[in-house]
């Protein structure tokens, strides 16, 4: 099929409307228009029954109806129907005759496509419905494309109206496509003019035709058959004066507004055909432009025609002009030349005169020969190079004469070809008689010229249905595309419904878990808060409908819901699971408009080597990064830490591996054990066989042969795995554990006795009695140590203690500013959760609690803002002193255990000797 731009090919045969017609037809539209009076209409209703309403000038003209011929039956044969549009359904409902009151069925036109075969019986067109398809024939070519343009049309107009009709907001982009400009198959295919008698209401009026052919009778239908008879025969016998039921009631109306004026097929919009910017308006003013444009080209052109005279009479002066410019531009070049050498020589002959003794005479000389002997070699080989640029020039001009010769005999061929052409279309017009003389004779070319105007039919036919076809398939995407923008609205409706369903699920299960701690209700209360607490947590998250498409683990394939499995802690994780829901459903993109736009300001399109440290970035890095623009900046700072390291090694990672192959026995053997235990919650690294497995171990092995004073320690597998699920490259990760243990965690964090992370222990410790006051004294009140728990977080950086949507900013942060990071969302989150954790009274619960809460948090927002707004100051110095203080007290206390543990061992040594020796004095006396 044609493209929409070929939409101005031919109409269908006898239908041309010009566009002087077109706009004639539209003033007289809008003179009807508005001199149209309300009028009475009495239509078929699907129940039988027969109603009247109102027409209003924004209504169309006439009711779309008339006789149409239904193929149907176990014999495929014709039938006789009457076809009339309801417009408040979008349905075509078919009858036998004008005047029966129940239908024998209907068509639904809202979801139908239409379209029509060119080998098939003149007239024929097909209705497709998800139900079935309808093959109907008009009575000619003009009455059937008139019928498909207003089944188009009333389609629609449907839809728009429908769609208005809701009350779920559309997008601003269905205001271009729901004009009525847009809808309109005009763009595509003229619109055809009413055919008079053949539909409309005056078509009722006319005997119904095939009334005595038995095939036209509905076997499918009996019983209606029956009524609609029965009701014909008691009209004849009352003898009514109505004799349709589309009949009009002013008589004089009907005869003046079907056959006084030509109506088009154009269905006005309020408004429609007052404004300039309908169809027949913008054809006309197209014309004048045409018009305008072509007066414009010949004016244009004349121009172009006298132009050779001007530069004929102003060439030679021009000519003589730009030369003596030309020569005048040498002079002063040469002056300016021979003035820098007078310079030269008058600054040199200073210079010898001024010396003062032979000796820098003789230096000056020998200075001027060295520069003359330099400037000789450089003109020897300027020489050289215009020799050799002459050469080339002349094996060029040489080129370029072949390519004229070439290019002469090429326009001598085409000049013959063009005499010969030219002889054989004179002989062609002069001597037809010949040709028939030489074999052909007058029937087969009457033949030929028969065929030749069939096909000329053939392909104005399907011109026309290309044309059509064209409307039809851009009417079709135009509601596809407002359906599915209205589908996405709807989803995110059902989304924000159900996110505020799981968070009034959440509360209500909060109040019941303070209902049951509560000690004021009466046993029997109590026993049914329990019941319905079971009932709660034993109902599965996962077994409701899920409206919004949320996955249950997040880009990286961590489980988002964690699953606890003490009794106690399965309401808690029931709660925890309805508000990740609620949030994600809510913000399915973490990224909010601005913090994109700020990520592709900065970092879109920047190679890793061009990205440089800041201030912009350090905020960004804070506020977390997206997905897409994480890997390059990981890259970049762990390049930027190790760039000299790498440039003496390029080749490091892929040694190390050689080396763990090579000796296979030095390799730690708690690598093997820890791997299956390694981000058990994750979906990545649950199978055995998993790729990135393999990555890890050979990760881990590097690392051991990189730094064999640390080799292995548990935690370094979560930090590489980490690392593998953001770097999709091994030897990346491998740098980025290097990173971390090497470069940013203290030298001794990660040796046997812990030495580093005991002291930030206690670091921590001081800052929380600054800090949270009352927190740290409630904890040491119930004898409570947090180090017990917080030890674990700053080994492995929150894995698998927070959530993966919160982790990953950490860990941005982290690489970025060091271990400080660490400290500040520590603390963060008590703050976070100092309420909750102040109302705890018993310690064993509370180191409970303490276990699992860094994972029950939900608002990543929020415990950003307390990390690095509410926790200032924090400065790097001030942890740094204050580790350097508490490394001190801690090597004094490992000194003098280490000398309690000397002095143990000898008086225990001397103990065992006076025994050994008081057992031999007693078995010497028993000999």
């Amino acid at each position: 099929m044609e493209s929409q731009g070929s939409s101005s090919t031919l109409p269908p045969p006898n239908m041309h409307v010009s566009p002087e017609d077109e706009c004639v037809v539209a003033e007289e539209t809008q003179q009807q228009t508005l001199g149209r009076s309300d009028t009475n209409i009495h239509a078929a209703q699907p129940d039988g029954t027969s109603a009247t309403f109102r027409r209003t000038p924004t209504q169309s003209d006439s009711k779309l109806c008339g006789y149409l011929n239904k193929q149907g039956g176990p014999l495929k044969a014709w039938k006789s129907r009457w076809f009339a549009y309801e417009e408040k359904s979008c349905q075509l409902f078919y009858y036998r005759m004008a005047q029966d009151i129940n239908s024998l069925g209907k068509v639904d036109l809202s979801r139908a496509t239409f379209s029509y075969p060119l080998q098939g019986e003149e007239g024929t067109f097909h209705i497709q419905t998800p139900e079935r398809t309808f093959i109907l024939k008009a009575a000619n070519r003009d009455t059937q494309m008139y019928w498909l343009q207003q089944l188009q049309l009333k389609r629609a107009l449907y839809r728009d109206q429908h769609t208005e009709h809701q009350s779920v907001p559309r997008p601003d982009k269905q205001n271009v496509a729901s004009t009525p400009s847009a809808n309109c198959p005009a763009n595509f295919l003229p619109m055809v003019k009413t055919p008079s008698g053949l539909v409309g209401e005056e078509a009722a009026i006319l005997p119904a035709p095939g009334l005595n052919n038995p095939l036209n009778m509905s076997i499918k239908h009996p019983l209606i058959e029956l009524q609609n008879t029965v009701h014909s025969f008691l009209n004849r016998q009352s003898q009514e004066i109505r004799q349709s039921v589309f009949h009009i009631s002013d008589p004089n109306d009907s005869q003046k507004t079907p056959s006084s004026k030509a109506s088009t097929l154009a269905v006005p919009t309020p408004g429609s055909s007052r404004t300039p910017e309908s169809p027949t308006n913008s054809k006309c003013v197209d014309l004048q432009k045409n018009r305008l444009s072509t007066v414009s080209l010949d004016r244009k052109s004349n121009k172009e025609k006298f132009k050779p005279l001007d530069l004929d009479t102003s060439g030679l002066e021009k000519l003589s002009l730009a030369e003596e410019v030309k020569a005048q531009k040498e002079l002063v070049l040469l002056l300016h030349k021979v003035l820098e050498d007078a310079q030269l020589e008058k600054r040199t002959c200073a210079q010898f005169l001024a010396a003062e003794g032979e000796q820098e005479r003789l230096e000056l000389l020998r200075h001027g020969e060295r520069r003359a002997a330099k400037l000789r070699d450089h003109l020897e080989s300027l020489q050289q190079e215009n020799e050799k640029l002459w050469r080339d020039l002349n094996q060029k001009d040489c080129h370029i004469t072949e390519l004229q010769e070439s290019v002469q005999l090429l326009m001598q061929k085409n000049q013959a070809k063009q005499e010969v052409i030219l002889k054989l279309s004179e002989k062609l017009a002069c001597g037809e008689d010949q040709h028939y003389t030489n074999g052909l004779e007058t029937e087969t070319f009457k033949q030929l010229t028969l065929e030749n105007e069939h096909f000329k039919d053939d392909l104005k036919a399907y011109k026309t249905q290309n044309q059509y076809l064209n409307s039809e398939i851009y009417q079709l995407t135009t509601l596809w595309r407002k359906s599915s923008e209205q589908e996405q609205s709807l989803i995110v409706k059902c989304a924000v419904l159900e996110a505020n369903n799981c968070q009034m699920e959440s509360r209500y299960l909060g109040i019941l878990q303070k209902l049951q701690e509560s000690e004021e209700l009466n046993p029997e209360q109590r026993e049914a808060i329990k019941k319905v607490i079971k009932d709660v947590v034993k109902a599965d998250l996962n077994a409701a409908i899920k409206l919004n498409p949320i996955s249950d683990y997040d880009d990286y394939g961590f489980k988002i819901a964690v699953d606890y499995k003490v009794e106690d802690l399965k309401l808690l994780a029931k709660i925890q699971a309805l508000e990740i829901r609620s949030h994600n459903l809510l913000n399915h993109e973490e990224c909010d408009g601005p913090l994109l736009a700020r990520c592709a300001q900065l970092l879109f399109g920047r190679p890793e080597a061009e990205l440089s440290s800041s201030t912009e970035l350090k905020g960004l890095l804070r506020t977390g990064l997206p997905r897409e623009y994480r890997v390059r900046v990981w890259r970049f700072m762990i390049q930027t830490r190790t760039k000299s390291l790498r440039e003496r090694h390029p080749d490091r990672y892929q040694e190390l591996c050689e080396k763990s192959r090579a000796s296979p026995h030095l390799v730690p053997r708690q690598i093997q054990l820890d791997l299956d235990r390694t981000l058990t919650t994750n979906q990545n690294f649950s199978p055995p066989s998993s790729p990135l497995i393999q990555k890890l171990e050979r990760v881990l092995q590097a690392f051991s042969w990189q730094n064999p004073a640390i080799g292995y320690v548990q935690g370094l597998n979560r930090l590489a795995a980490i690392a593998l699920l953001v770097l999709p490259d091994e030897e990346d990760a491998f740098w980025c554990l290097v990173v971390i243990v090497e470069y940013i965690m203290p030298h001794n964090y990660y040796t046997k006795d812990l030495l580093g992370c005991q002291a930030d222990q206690r670091v921590l410790k001081d800052l929380m009695s600054e800090k949270l006051p009352r927190l740290t004294a409630h904890l040491e009140a119930l004898k409570v140590d947090v180090s017990l728990i917080t030890v674990e977080w700053f080994l492995v950086l929150f894995v698998e203690s927070l959530p993966t949507r919160i982790l990953f900013k950490v860990w941005d942060a982290f690489l970025y500013e060091g271990i400080k990071v660490i400290f500040r969302y520590a603390l963060a989150l008590f703050k976070y959760r100092e309420e909750d954790i102040l109302k705890i009274q018993d310690s064993v619960e509370m180191y409970q609690y303490l276990r699992i809460f860094p994972n029950t948090i939900a608002d990543g927002r929020k415990l950003t803002s307390i990390a690095f707004n509410d926790m200032n100051p924090l400065p790097m110095k001030l942890l740094q002193n204050r580790r350097a203080v508490h490394l001190e007290h801690l090597r004094a206390e490992i000194r003098e255990l280490e000398n309690l543990q000397k002095a143990y061992k000898a008086e225990h040594v001397q103990c065992k000797d006076k025994e050994l020796d008081t057992l031999a004095s007693e078995d010497e006396e028993e000999v």
